[in-house]
C-alpha cells in the first residue's frame, strides 16, 4: 500500500472526508473505493467528481466590473473617456458596468489547478481524460498565476459554499508547486508537511465532533491566569493561547495539541527527547485553564506517526495535572486509527466508550 511520508494515501482521503464532510456524499463513493499510488492522482479524482457535480448545478457566477466603449449606453457613463472618443470622431460611449460572469477567482483557480494536474506525470491518463472533458466547459474562463492567488481573501457564502472543499483541494495542489527555471512552467512537489499538519489537526477535531459530540469538541482559547490587579493595558501584549482541540466531560477537560513532523522526537546528546517547545506549550495551556488547581484538566501531545522508529506513548504527572504524549499510527487500516482515537477518550475521561452513530 502506497503512502505519503508514512501516511497511507487512502487514510489521507479519510482525513479529508472528516475535514470536508461533503466528501461523504454518494457521488464520491467511487473515489473512496479506489486505490491510489500518488496523492496528486487522488486530488485529481476528487476534483473530477466535485467539479462535475458543480457543472450540473451550474458554475458559480458573480458580478465583475467592466469598462469599455459601446455604441449604446450601458451602466454608468464615463464622461471624460467619452469626450476623448468624440475628439477622435468615434461615435461611441465609454461605459462602466457590472456583469454577471463565470470568469471569477473561484473558477479561475479551478481551471488552473485542473490544467496543472493534467500536465503532471503523477496523475493517471484516464484521470487526465476526465479533466480535459471538464475543461471544455471552462473555455470562457481565464487561468491565473498561482502566485497571484490571495487565499485568505476568498469569501464563501450561500451561493458558493459548495466551492469551499474544492478550493481547499486546489490549495493543497497549488501550494506545493515548484516553478521550473527553464520554461517558467510549474511542476508538482510532494504534499507539504505544514499542509499535512493542518489537515491532521482538522481531521482529529472533526473526528471527535462527528463521533463524540457529547464531549463538546472545539478549538477554544485559554485565558491567562493573571494575578488580581494585573495591568489591563499590558494584557493585550500576551500571546493568544489557542488550543487545537478541547474536550469536556462533566468537570473534566482534555486539551489536545496535534503535531505532524517528519520526526516526532528531537535528539539531544544522542538521546531521543520530546520537543521541548511542544511540552512547554501544552503545560502552559493546562496550568492556565486549571486556574483553581483542581487537577481535572489534562493535556495531550498527539503526534502523527510517520516513518520514525520511536513512538512515544507515556504520561507525566506535573504539578497536580497529567500531561500525556501519544502517537497516532496513520499507517494502518482506518478502523485501527478510529480505535486509537476512541481509546484516548475512554482512558482520559475514565468513562465507557460512547461513539455517536455514524
Amino acid at each position: 500500500m502506497v503512502s505519503d511520508k508514512g501516511i497511507l494515501i487512502k487514510n489521507i482521503y479519510y482525513m479529508l472526508t472528516y475535514a470536508f464532510r461533503v466528501l461523504r456524499q454518494s457521488n464520491y463513493e467511487e473515489v473512496e473505493a479506489e486505490e491510489f499510488s500518488e496523492i496528486q492522482d487522488m486530488f485529481a479524482a476528487i476534483l473530477s467528481k466535485g467539479v462535475s457535480q458543480q457543472l450540473k448545478q451550474g458554475l458559480y457566477k458573480e458580478y465583475l466590473s467592466r469598462s469599455e466603449s459601446l455604441p449604446v449606453l450601458r451602466g454608468k457613463l464615463d464622461f471624460d473617456n467619452t469626450m476623448q472618443l468624440k475628439v477622435q470622431r468615434k461615435q461611441l460611449l465609454h461605459c462602466e458596468y457590472d456583469e454577471l460572469s463565470e470568469n471569477n477567482i473561484f473558477n479561475r483557480i479551478l481551471k488552473t489547478t485542473m490544467t496543472i494536474l493534467i500536465n503532471s506525470s503523477t496523475v493517471r491518463s484516464e484521470r487526465k481524460k476526465e479533466l480535459r472533458k471538464i475543461l471544455l466547459f471552462f473555455h470562457s474562463i481565464e487561468e491565473i498565476d498561482p502566485i497571484m492567488i490571495k487565499w485568505n481573501r476568498l469569501k464563501f457564502q450561500k451561493n458558493n459554499q459548495n466551492y469551499q472543499m474544492l478550493m481547499n483541494i486546489c490549495f493543497f495542489v497549488l501550494d506545493g508547486l515548484l516553478q521550473t527555471t527553464d520554461k517558467g512552467t510549474y511542476r508538482l512537489a510532494e504534499f507539504k508537511e505544514d499542509n499535512m499538519a493542518k489537515l491532521f489537526e482538522r481531521f482529529v477535531l472533526e473526528y471527535y465532533r462527528y463521533h463524540h459530540g457529547h464531549l463538546n469538541p472545539n478549538a477554544s482559547q485559554v485565558r491567562w491566569d493573571l494575578d488580581e490587579g494585573a495591568d489591563d493595558r499590558a494584557i493585550r501584549f500576551l500571546p493568544t493561547m489557542q488550543t487545537d482541540i478541547t474536550l469536556r466531560y462533566g468537570d473534566q477537560t482534555l486539551i489536545i495539541d496535534t503535531k505532524y513532523y517528519g520526526k516526532s522526537m528531537q535528539t539531544q546528546y544522542e538521546k531521543e527527547k520530546v520537543h521541548s517547545n511542544n511540552l512547554y506549550q501544552i503545560f502552559t495551556y493546562v496550568k492556565n485553564l486549571d486556574a483553581r488547581r483542581t487537577g481535572k484538566v489534562s493535556g495531550l501531545l498527539l503526534y502523527a506517526k510517520t516513518r520514525e522508529r520511536i513512538t512515544p506513548d507515556f504520561e507525566f504527572p506535573m504539578g497536580g495535572n497529567t500531561i500525556g504524549v501519544k502517537t497516532l499510527d496513520m499507517n494502518h487500516d482506518f478502523s485501527m486509527i478510529s480505535n486509537q482515537l476512541d481509546r484516548i477518550v475512554e482512558s482520559s475521561f475514565e468513562i465507557g466508550l460512547k461513539v455517536e452513530d455514524v
